[in-house]
């Protein structure tokens, strides 16, 4: 395992990048009773904008009485929100809804977030649950190798394939300086003893295209401008199932995934609304529809997505997630250095 040191506190947000959250819309505020969870409750999250538009409007269907503000963007702009508003006031959100668990491990340790168990813990994946109680696990959502069937007859299976000079040119995968699912990826093939930093040089020397995210990776493989892409699992599902030639392999040499962690701010200003949200998101409800929107649950009596494996059969990956928090960022500074 590579050991790096643990980073500052914080997150450094340059000043172009704080005007420009500063410029977002802001979610609107209104009266909120906390005492029982009425009000509004604002969310921030990486999710995609259609299925946190669909998942809210659920919620609120359920409880009438709390009204979802959202703000997203990507974990990386989350993060630099955050940071922003700490060095000014107080965080503007109750829920955090993101990428990686790693995120969540240095807010915990900075002592944001609110220890909460969510109702009906004992009926999830407990590789997905803080055992201190800050966070839990939304979905899983592996990242896999993706590759368009009308270009590729015999496509790679593992990482280390992804090695073979035979693709230097056809490779394309996401940011991890924008993309948490790739941030956190970063860490965990540095970790692995089979993998690591000579795996990542070979890669490298194979001239991948860097995406801004993993939409664009699915897009390119799907139109065939990259025939082989390292994406998330659902982004293939959802493109073939429009039509389009595109197929994945769940790597036989590990399989790294996030859970989509979601947690409440300590500051939280409606924190009996925030633990309803948190409820609903693991609750069997909000797990049916993680499923209606091509994730894998977090707990198995949901089904799965139509064509996507039990999670038995999959080699996930299950690091310690302090030490890749303590290390991703500078995963991420190498990435860059060799990939570019």
């Amino acid at each position: 395992m590579i050991t790096f040191p643990r980073p500052a506190v914080g997150v450094v947000a340059s000043l172009a990048l704080v005007a420009a959250l500063a410029a977002c819309s802001e979610p609107a505020t209104s009266e909120t009773t906390s005492e029982t969870g009425s009000g509004t409750l604002t969310v921030y999250t990486s999710e995609p904008q259609a299925k946190i538009d669909a998942l809210n409007a659920e919620f609120m269907d359920v409880n009438p009485g709390i009204d979802v503000q959202v703000f997203r963007a990507g974990t990386g702009d989350l993060n630099a929100r955050i940071a922003a508003e700490l060095e000014t006031g107080t965080i503007g959100a109750d829920v955090l809804l993101a990428a990686d668990a790693p995120t969540f491990e240095r807010y915990k340790d900075e002592n944001l977030l609110l220890q909460y168990t969510p109702a009906g813990v004992d009926k999830l994946n407990q590789d997905v649950v803080d055992p201190e109680g800050y966070y839990v696990g939304t979905r899983i959502i592996p990242t896999v190798i993706a590759y368009n069937t009308a270009a590729v007859t015999d496509p790679p299976t593992s990482w280390k394939d992804l090695a073979d000079p035979k693709y230097k040119g056809r490779i394309t995968l996401p940011n991890p300086e924008v993309s948490g699912a790739a941030a956190f990826n970063t860490a965990v093939w540095l970790s692995e003893e089979a993998l690591g930093e000579p795996w990542l040089e070979a890669l490298a020397a194979n001239e991948p295209v860097v995406a801004e995210s993993n939409g664009p990776v699915g897009q390119s493989v799907a139109a065939g401008t990259q025939p082989v892409g390292i994406v998330v699992d659902y982004l293939v599902r959802e493109l073939a199932a429009k039509g389009s030639p595109i197929a994945l392999e769940y790597p036989t040499d590990g399989v790294p995934y996030i859970s989509q962690p979601a947690g409440i701010f300590n500051d939280s200003a409606n924190p009996e609304a925030a633990k309803k949200y948190v409820d609903f998101l693991v609750g069997k409800r909000g797990q049916e529809i993680a499923v209606d929107q091509q994730y894998l649950p977090v707990r198995d009596d949901v089904g799965t997505p139509e064509g996507a494996p039990a999670l038995a059969d999959l080699q996930l990956l299950n690091p310690d997630l302090a030490e890749i928090a303590v290390f991703q960022p500078a995963a991420v500074k190498r990435f860059g250095e060799l990939v570019g």
